[in-house]
C-alpha cells in the first residue's frame, strides 16, 4: 500500500506520461467504437487497458498482433461451438470449458508474455461469443452468431489499433532501449561474477546471488528480444544480437565454473603458472566491471586473450589437466569478446550479423495440464452458477477470472496470491468509484462524449498511475478493467445501480474463487519438477551430438532450466543450492563434450572406425547416466570405464599428442566433478533424512 500511495501522490515523469498516454488511447478507442456504433464499446476500452502493460512500442505492437490473432481464433472456435451445439447448451458449455482449458494449458508452453496473452484472448473471445448468444437462446440463429462474433472482434481490434497508434506516436519509448539496459546489466553482473568465481575468499551465497541476478537479466533480455523487430529495419539484427549475447553469457558461466571449483576443491592441482593466469584473469574481469567505456573493455578482453595464448605457447610440457584448463581460459576470453561485440551491435548501427537461437522455454506437460484444469475449474464453477441462477451478473464472474487465470499461471504461487490479493483491492476501489462517482455524474450529464471522457478520465488515470509500476500493477489492473466493465460506456449507458452492484460483486467473487483455486490446484511438487528438469537435461546430454551447431542449441535449452532450478531452490530457503550447482555442472560438461567432438573432427573418416564410433556413442550415453546418478548422490562407475575405453580407441588414431592430452585432461576433470557433486548431494540427502 505504501508503494501504491507513492505511485498515486508522488508519480515521476515516466509514470505521468504513461498514464496520460493510457487515458488518450482508451478515450480514442471508446470514441472509435461509439462512432462505429459497436454493441459493447467498453470491450475496446478493456482491450486498450491490457495493451498498456509494458508500453514500449515494439511490445505494444507485438501484443496488439497477438491480441488480434487470439481474438480471431477464439471467434472461430466460438462460432464452431455454437453452430454445432446451440440446441445442446450443456454440451456447448462443456466444449467451451475444454477450449478454455486447452488455451490455458498451451499458454504454459510458451515463454513470451505477449504470446500467453494471445491464448488468453482466444479463450475470452470464445467465452464472450458463446455466453452472449446463449443468454438469449430464443434469438440464436446463424445471423445472430455471426453478428455477435463480428462485434466482439471489431471491439477488441479497435482497442488494439488505438493503443498501438498512441504508443507509437505520442512520447514513444522503444524496446531497444530496454534491451540495451538489460544487456548492460547482464554484462556487468557477469563480469563481477567471473571475478568472484576466481576469488578464493568468495562466499557460496554471494556467488549464487550473482547467478540469480544474471539469469533474471538474461531472461528479461531474451523475453524482450522478439519485440524489437517491430521497431525498424535494424530491429532484426538487434534481436539476433540480444539472443547471441544471452547464449554466449551461458557459455561464460559454464567455463568459469571449471576454474572456481578447481581452486576451491582441488587446489593441489593448480600449479604456479596456472595460478598466475587465473589471478591475471580475475584482475582483468574486475577492471572491466569497473570500467564504463565499452571500447576499453573490448581492448582489455583482447589483451587478456593474447596473454593467455602466449602463456599456453610458452609452456608446452604441461600436465594434461593444466593444458586443457589453459585452452578453456582462451575459449572463455573469446566468448567474452563476442559478448562485448554483441553489446556493440545493440548500442550502435553496426552491420555485424550475429545469430543464435533464443532461449527456449522448458515445456512440461504436467504444468500445462495443471494450468488447464485450473482454468476449466474457474469456468465450470461460474457456468454452473449461471445455469442454476440464470443471472446475467454471473457472466462477469466467468469472463475476467478466466482471463486472469491464463495470464498469471506462470507466476510462482507466493507471488501469484499476492497479485490476486492486490487485484481484489483494486476491484474494491473500482466498485465504489462506479456506483458513487461515475454513474451519478453521467446520469446528470448531457450525454456528450466530452463529458463522458472527463468523468471516466479520473478513475482511469488513477488506475494507470498504479499500472505504470510493476509492484503496483495488479492494483491498476484491478481498478481499470472492472471500472470499464461496470460503467459499460456506450451510446446508451444503463444507470441501473442494482445491476452494477451485482456485477461488481460477481467480479469480486469470481477473482476470490480463482485465488482459492490457485491455492488448491497447485503445480506438482518442486522436488518432482526438479527431477523432471534434470531428466530432460540428461536427454540433451545424450543427444547433443545429433545437432549441427550443438553449443547454441544446448545453451538455448539450458537457460530456462537453470533459471527454474535456481528459482525452486531459492524459494525453498535452502542455502546449499546443490541442484543449481548440478545444472551448472551439466552446462559445463555439455560444453566439454562439444569441444571434444570438435577435436575429433580432424580425424579422417578412414580412421573413424566402427569401434571408435561405438566407444564415442557409449561414452556420450554414460555421460548422461553419470549426470542423473549425481542427482541421486551416486557415482556411475560405467562412465569411468567408458572414458578409459574411449581413450584406448583414440590412442589407435592419428590424433595429435596435444589433443590427446587435452581429452585426457577433460576426462580427468569431469570424473572429479561427478565425484564431488555426488558426494555433496548424498551428504545433503542424509542431513535431510535425519
Amino acid at each position: 500500500m505504501t508503494l501504491l500511495l507513492k505511485s498515486l501522490f508522488f508519480p515521476d515523469r515516466r509514470t505521468l506520461i504513461f498514464a496520460i498516454k493510457g487515458v488518450i488511447s482508451m478515450a480514442l478507442a471508446l470514441y472509435v467504437a461509439m462512432f462505429l456504433n459497436l454493441e459493447r464499446p467498453y470491450w475496446a476500452l478493456v482491450s486498450a487497458v491490457f495493451l498498456q502493460i509494458r508500453p514500449e512500442s515494439g511490445l505494444v505492437i507485438e501484443k496488439g498482433l497477438c491480441q488480434i490473432g487470439g481474438t480471431l481464433v477464439g471467434a472461430l472456435a466460438g462460432i464452431a461451438i455454437l453452430n454445432g451445439f446451440t440446441p445442446y447448451p450443456e454440451l456447448a458449455l462443456g466444449l467451451l470449458a475444454c477450449w478454455i482449458g486447452l488455451n490455458s494449458g498451451l499458454s504454459a508452453m510458451v515463454r513470451q508474455q505477449n504470446f500467453v496473452y494471445a491464448f488468453a484472448m482466444a479463450g475470452m473471445t470464445a467465452c464472450l461469443i458463446v455466453l452472449i448468444v446463449m443468454a438469449s437462446p430464443s434469438t440464436a440463429d446463424s445471423a445472430k452468431i455471426f453478428d455477435v462474433a463480428q462485434s466482439r472482434i471489431s471491439e477488441i481490434v479497435v482497442g488494439a489499433i488505438c493503443a498501438v497508434l498512441v504508443s507509437s506516436l505520442l512520447w514513444p519509448t522503444k524496446v531497444k532501449h530496454s534491451l540495451q539496459l538489460h544487456a548492460k546489466n547482464t554484462i556487468n553482473h557477469t563480469l563481477n561474477y567471473l571475478a568472484l568465481e576466481l576469488d578464493l575468499l568468495g562466499e557460496h551465497a554471494s556467488r549464487h546471488e550473482h547467478i540469480d541476478t544474471i539469469m533474471e537479466s538474461v531472461s528479461a533480455l531474451s523475453d524482450d528480444s522478439s519485440a524489437v523487430i517491430y521497431e525498424g529495419p535494424e530491429g532484426r539484427g538487434q534481436s539476433h544480437a540480444a539472443n547471441f549475447l544471452c547464449n554466449k553469457t551461458l557459455s561464460l558461466l559454464a567455463a568459469i565454473q571449471i576454474f572456481g571449483r578447481l581452486q576451491r576443491n582441488h587446489s593441489h592441482l593448480v600449479s604456479e603458472p596456472l595460478a598466475k593466469s587465473l589471478a591475471n584473469m580475475r584482475s582483468s574481469f574486475t577492471l572491466m566491471a569497473q570500467s564504463s567505456d565499452d571500447q576499453e573493455c573490448y581492448k582489455m578482453a583482447r589483451t587478456l586473450r593474447y596473454q593467455l595464448q602466449q602463456n599456453l605457447m610458452q609452456y608446452r610440457d604441461r600436465a594434461p589437466l593444466e593444458t586443457r584448463l589453459l585452452k578453456v581460459a582462451m575459449e572463455l576470453s573469446a566468448d567474452l569478446i563476442m559478448v562485448l561485440k554483441s553489446y556493440n551491435v545493440l548500442t550502435s548501427h553496426s552491420a555485424v550479423q550475429l545469430n543464435a537461437p533464443p532461449m527456449e522455454f522448458h515445456r512440461d506437460p504436467l504444468i500445462g495440464v495443471t494450468t488447464g484444469l485450473r482454468s476449466m475449474a474457474v469456468f465450470v464453477i461460474g457456468a454452473s452458477l449461471w445455469i442454476g441462477t440464470g443471472s446475467s451478473a454471473v457472466l462477469m464472474m466467468i469472463l475476467l477470472p478466466v482471463v486472469f487465470s491464463i495470464m498469471m499461471a506462470r507466476q510462482p504461487l507466493p507471488m501469484l496470491t499476492t497479485i490476486l490479493r492486490r487485484i481484489l483491492v483494486g476491484i474494491t476501489i473500482a466498485g465504489p468509484l462506479t456506483v458513487f462517482y461515475a454513474l451519478p455524474l453521467l446520469a446528470q450529464s448531457s450525454g456528450d462524449f466530452e463529458i463522458l471522457v472527463l468523468v471516466l478520465a479520473g478513475p482511469f488515470f488513477i488506475g494507470l498511475l498504479a499500472l505504470a509500476n510493476r509492484p503496483t500493477l495488479p492494483y491498476g489492473l484491478g481498478i481499470c478493467v472492472p471500472f470499464a466493465v461496470l460503467v459499460q460506456p456506450s451510446n446508451t449507458i444503463s444507470f441501473a445501480i442494482e445491476n452494477t452492484v451485482s456485477n461488481a460483486l460477481a467480479i469480486f467473487v469470481g477473482v476470490t474463487v480463482l485465488y482459492w483455486l490457485f491455492k488448491l490446484i497447485t503445480e506438482p511438487s518442486q522436488r518432482l519438477m526438479q527431477y523432471r528438469l534434470l531428466q530432460s537435461i540428461q536427454k540433451d546430454l545424450v543427444h547433443i551430438a545429433q545437432h549441427d551447431d550443438p553449443e547454441p542449441w544446448f545453451n538455448a535449452r539450458m537457460g530456462d532450466r537453470l533459471l527454474r532450478i535456481a528459482s525452486y531452490e531459492k524459494g525453498s530457503g535452502k542455502s546449499s543450492r546443490v541442484f543449481t550447482d548440478l545444472v551448472f555442472t551439466a552446462l559445463n560438461i555439455g560444453h566439454v563434450s562439444i569441444r571434444m567432438r570438435r577435436m575429433l573432427q580432424g580425424i579422417s573418416d578412414t580412421h573413424l572406425n566402427l569401434g571408435l564410433e561405438n566407444a564415442l556413442n557409449l561414452w556420450q550415453h554414460n555421460l548422461g547416466q553419470a549426470f542423473i546418478a549425481c542427482a541421486h548422490g551416486q557415482v556411475a562407475e560405467e562412465f569411468k570405464i567408458s572414458s578409459e575405453a574411449l581413450l584406448q580407441a583414440l590412442a589407435q588414431c592419428p590424433l595429435p599428442n596435444e589433443q590427446f592430452t587435452m581429452i585426457t585432461g577433460m576426462f580427468e576433470r569431469i570424473t572429479l566433478t561427478f565425484e564431488r557433486t555426488a558426494h555433496s548431494i548424498a551428504e545433503q540427502k542424509n542431513t535431510s533424512e535425519k
